[in-house]
């Protein structure tokens, strides 16, 4: 059997952390179908297991660093 993973969606201010409900930055697919979200914190601290269960791990964490593209415009 061959499993096509379909492109995950970016992630939304209204997507949150299964954990604590904070926004979620990772997407996680699971092996056995599913998924779960992580905010940054709790995917740091789960990340060790989630890759031994996850089929797919979406990390968005480099948004929180990240500055705006229109705020690099403002500045010029």
């Amino acid at each position: 059997m061959t499993t096509v993973l379909t492109p995950a969606s970016p992630l939304t201010a209204a997507d949150r952390c299964d954990r604590c409900g904070a926004q979620a930055y990772l997407r996680v697919v699971l092996l056995s179908g599913g998924e779960l979200l992580f905010c940054a914190h709790h995917g740091r601290k789960f990340e060790p297991e989630l890759k031994k269960i996850a089929a797919e791990i979406q990390d968005e964490t480099e948004r929180l660093t990240s500055v705006p593209e229109s705020v690099n415009d403002e500045e010029r």
